[in-house]
């Protein structure tokens, strides 16, 4: 394929749509046949799309171009109890209710031991709409809500030390989108930058950063792989009132380990454990506090509270026929809020912990690849503690609570 056609089906994948995610604000997976698999690939590289999960797969995968987009629809919203201020309610946080996340990949040989590529994907985002607003009687407007996009681009080289062990290495380049509105209360005396907290348009944010990866078949049935993504520093200087650091909003290191194990001629089952280092971006792990040190905006200033973030993932593929493979997973993790931290995320709620995943590929007779996957994350309710206290305007409650859909189709061709 021409250079300048892969350049236009770049730009037209970096151009389409937002990216929502399940794991905190990370994706539950990357490539349709991994999210089909609860998102397991550090050990399984099965696409153009591999090198978002560790790009030693990428040498593994041959000559392909791969295609796809998730029609993603997230159920969020919100519940204040026990305040004296006005805000007591139920809250639906689905103004935009679903949401369309392509992705690109293309991986090209160079002899039998080295490839180059690039792999196109939304790495994670939040959103929500309040159309009703629950911060409207202590001075917000309608609506209010928060959309966050994360867009990576990773030029991927890898190559294989022998028949058995691959190293690789992406250059990803991250862009960031992020806009606020109807956050007035938190505005004014309680940001060191007032009139920069909330409705300010959509700002932008570039930076990047280095994921390494390995894998290695340790026996004829066993392959195992190991993979570290770099963090990336990002700044939104038109909501420097809103997060810690003037606006710093990096995104987090994150690690894992894998395993594939060929069960059977016809049987593959794998398993990831990935680590989310959520903790050490300020903006997204500064506890929310009281007082002048506690300002937006400052180093120490309120943010959302989040914890580190552990992820397992189990997935199965069968080979029903020549023609047909039929996906399985479950995934799992401790959602990131703390009980005390429920009030700001209400503009964040991403709470979900269980998942559940089906996918197949079908193989067409010109030897091309139709995949599609499916998502469900279960219904999570965190209730909160103190939540309303740690804000300063005295007792009361935030409970949150959101569900998860995607459903997604893919082209892959082999050349």
């Amino acid at each position: 394929m021409k250079l300048n056609k892969i350049a236009a089906l770049i730009a037209i994948a970096a151009a389409s749509g937002s990216a929502f995610a399940t794991n905190g604000y990370f994706a539950h997976g990357y490539g349709m046949k991994a999210k089909g698999m609860a998102g397991v690939g550090i050990a399984l590289p099965q696409d153009g799309l591999a090198a978002a999960t560790n790009p030693a797969g990428m040498v593994m995968v041959g000559d392909r171009l791969d295609l796809g987009v998730d029609w993603f629809k997230p159920n969020r919203g919100a519940e204040i109890v026990g305040t004296g201020v006005g805000i007591n309610g139920s809250y639906d946080g689905n103004g935009d209710s679903s949401f369309l996340v392509p992705e690109f990949g293309y991986n090209k040989m160079l002899g039998w031991d080295m490839s180059v590529g690039v792999s196109v994907y939304g790495n994670g985002g939040m959103n929500t709409k309040y159309n009703i607003s629950p911060f409207v009687a202590i001075g917000g407007q309608n609506p209010a809500g928060v959309n966050l996009e994360q867009l990576f681009i990773a030029p991927t080289f890898a190559m294989r030390l022998n028949k058995d062990h691959a190293l690789g290495v992406s250059i990803v380049m991250a862009y960031q989108t992020f806009g606020a509105t109807g956050l007035q209360p938190f505005d004014g005396a309680g940001s060191l930058h007032a009139g920069s907290v909330t409705n300010r348009g959509n700002d932008h944010s570039t930076g990047w950063g280095l994921r390494l990866g390995w894998t290695g078949q340790v026996s004829e049935n066993v392959t195992l792989g190991a993979t570290y993504a770099s963090k990336i520093k990002g700044k939104f200087n038109d909501y420097k009132g809103l997060f810690a650091e003037e606006g710093r909003f990096d995104i987090p290191e994150n690690y894992g380990i894998g395993i594939a194990v060929k069960a059977t001629p016809k049987l593959t089952v794998a398993a990831d454990i990935q680590q989310i280092n959520y903790g050490s971006v300020k903006a997204i792990a500064n506890p929310n506090c009281g007082g002048a040190g506690c300002l937006l905006g400052t180093s120490g200033g309120s943010g959302f509270g989040w914890r580190d973030m552990t992820v397992f993932k189990l997935g199965v593929s069968y080979e029903l026929s020549k023609d047909m493979t039929l996906r399985a997973g479950v995934s799992t993790n401790r959602q990131p809020i703390p009980a005390r931290e429920t009030f700001f995320n209400i503009l964040a709620p991403g709470v979900v912990e269980n998942h559940l995943t089906l996918g197949g590929t079908w193989t067409l007779a010109n030897k091309n690849e139709l995949t599609v996957g499916y998502m469900h994350a279960f219904k999570k309710t965190v209730n909160g503690s103190g939540s309303v206290a740690a804000t300063g305007m005295g007792a009361g409650e935030a409970n949150l609570h959101m569900s998860q859909d995607s459903l997604g189709l893919a082209y892959g061709i082999k050349f």
